[in-house]
């Protein structure tokens, strides 16, 4: 036994011993952890995707996810691997989700969190504006989203002739929308017309528009508005929102009014006083 002992030491304490152990299990150590590494990019993930074309804020249920199980190397960005993170939340706004698609997390968000993406892009100071239209003045619901477009005025002067003209250009659409307040270019599946083009201007030229908007109620003018598409857009760059023609804004003008913010009554000055005795009367009736 202390000849096996001794043997043993002397074995381990040969320089050449200790060197070829030392090597040895170094190339186990790379040999082992080499491989781990290898099964780990190689080892297929268990991964959610899309079933079906998902449209923007539609919500995401469990019937419309599938797994595939997909090599880590292949799953690149913020790939959701988690399906509790997906399912009952919704598609973003400006996100279709294509079928078969894997799910990312800036196209997922929850049902607090869906904006009206008409309003989103609204540069402070500008105020929002909902214009009435057809197919027909859409040019067959060719104007969309991210447009630009001027806006004519139409109307009778006093001799009760036609003016045209344009009123107010650069303007750039936020959004297309149908007669349910749906957004028209939304959903791939469905057919929309459009019903309202939404856009903002400043407050002043925002206030232009509306007096020429409500002058359509005169029937002594017939006024209405006109989107055309700016041609600009496709050849230059499109300049700042302005009026484009000051006969017209001076037209509206006259034939509009404003009650600054200072001059208009108290509600308490405008409320009527009950002469004594109706209250009775009221009560009665009641």
């Amino acid at each position: 036994m202390k000849n096996l002992i001794f043997n043993f030491k002397k074995f381990i304490s040969n320089k050449n011993t200790v060197t070829i152990l030392g090597v040895f299990l170094g190339i186990l150590v790379l040999y082992f952890g080499y491989n781990f590494r290898v099964q780990q990019a190689i080892k297929p993930i268990r991964v959610p995707y899309a079933t079906v074309t998902i449209q923007p804020r539609q919500k995401i249920t469990e019937d419309m996810i599938g797994y595939a199980n997909i090599p880590p190397a292949m799953i690149m960005g913020n790939v959701i691997i988690n399906p509790a993170v997906i399912i009952d939340k919704y598609a973003n706004y400006n996100t279709v989700i294509p079928q078969g698609s894997l799910f990312y997390s800036d196209t997922i968000i929850t049902a607090a969190e869906l904006p009206d993406s008409a309003f989103v892009d609204i540069p402070e100071g500008y105020v929002p504006f909902s214009l009435p239209v057809t197919v027909e003045s859409t040019y067959g619901n060719s104007i969309f989203p991210g447009n630009y477009i001027n806006i004519y005025f139409k109307g009778l002067n006093e001799e009760g002739k036609i003016i045209v003209g344009k009123l107010v250009e650069n303007i750039k659409v936020l959004a297309v929308k149908d007669s349910s307040g749906r957004h028209v270019f939304e959903n791939t599946d469905e057919e929309r017309s459009s019903s309202y083009i939404i856009f903002a201007l400043p407050e002043d030229l925002h206030l232009l528009l509306r007096k020429a908007y409500y002058l359509r109620a005169d029937r002594t003018i017939e006024a209405e508005l006109i989107p055309i598409p700016n041609t600009e857009a496709y050849t230059g760059d499109v300049g700042v929102i302005n009026v484009a023609n000051q006969y017209l804004q001076t037209y509206i003008e006259v034939n509009t009014g404003v009650v600054p913010l200072d001059e208009l009554p108290d509600l308490e000055d405008t409320i009527p006083e009950i002469p004594e005795g109706d209250e009775t009367i009221n009560e009665e009736q009641e």
